[in-house]
């Protein structure tokens, strides 16, 4: 199985209201009169970061990536809680785990240790207190909503190809920047809303699936770091920018390019200048 296909096999499994039929960034689960969003992601070694990346990098990108799709719900964060394979730089780890937490005052709560052989992987579980009801999803988005994004696509990787020049690419590839005050201001204005993680064209595909609509991107209205490169920068991922859709007269409380439109209920579509594109395409990245 691909990525995909995995996880449609475990749909059937994820039947509880707070899975939102693991079409979203993470869970949401009401309790005590809150909403409470919980995320997990991980990261291997030679995969989601280099082989001889400082681990002092590693730890602030694991945190940060699921502080993004906490952003992504409009959350507060509780906490963290992390998972570590022990080996070398272990205490450079430590150094960019208390970094990224004191960057963004998140507490660590728990996690696990081990060691093994082979690749090394990392995972964390993020926990956060929703802002807002109802609590931002991936299956709101509207016919004659427009699209957003926030910030410049393609800087990670820009960053990866300069990487350790102390540049503003550098550092949005080594330690990305999770959009938490943004989301909570969004989180009364959007339809829909979720981070760019694997690719802006990808994750819009994936808005338009969660929320069976065809939406309509306009590829010169998309801000990207490199015109040259620009079909490279809206597939390569790892932006950690915020994709939503409002109404199209809503007074946006950030900074965001108008990059398209949702279109047709029931499409299941994204459309680039009128042409239809699929993630068979290559619209960004996959396990």
């Amino acid at each position: 199985m691909n990525e995909g296909t995995f996880v449609s096999a475990l749909r059937a499994l994820a039947d509880d209201p707070a899975a939102r039929g693991l079409d979203d960034d993470a869970a949401v689960l009401e309790f005590g009169g809150e909403s409470l969003v919980v995320t997990h992601d991980t990261l291997v070694q030679g995969v989601h970061v280099r082989e001889d990346e400082d681990p002092a990098d590693i730890a602030w990108k694991l945190v940060a990536v699921n502080l993004s799709d906490l952003a992504a719900k409009g959350a507060e964060p509780l906490g963290v809680l992390v998972s570590h394979m022990l080996g070398e730089g272990d205490e450079r780890f430590v150094r960019g785990l208390g970094e990224i937490l004191a960057a963004h005052d998140v507490p660590l709560l728990g996690g696990d240790t081990v060691r093994a052989e082979g690749r090394r992987s990392w995972g964390c579980t993020a926990i956060g207190r929703a802002t807002h009801t109802p609590v931002p999803d991936r299956r709101g988005a509207q016919v004659g909503d427009a699209v957003y994004v926030t910030g410049v696509l393609g800087r990670a990787m820009l960053g990866l190809e300069d990487r350790g020049s102390g540049s503003a690419n550098d550092f949005a590839y080594r330690r990305p920047q999770p959009l938490l005050a943004e989301g909570r201001m969004l989180a009364p204005v959007v339809t829909a809303m979720m981070d760019v993680s694997d690719g802006l064209l990808l994750d819009c595909w994936r808005l338009a699936r969660a929320s069976r609509c065809t939406i309509q991107l306009e590829r010169d209205s998309i801000p990207v770091a490199d015109p040259g490169r620009a079909d490279d920068c809206m597939r390569w991922g790892d932006d950690y920018q915020l994709l939503f859709t409002a109404p199209a007269d809503a007074a946006l409380p950030v900074a965001a390019a108008c990059i398209g439109r949702v279109e047709n209920e029931g499409g299941d579509v994204l459309r680039l200048d009128d042409e239809i594109v699929s993630p068979e395409d290559g619209l960004g990245y996959q396990h």
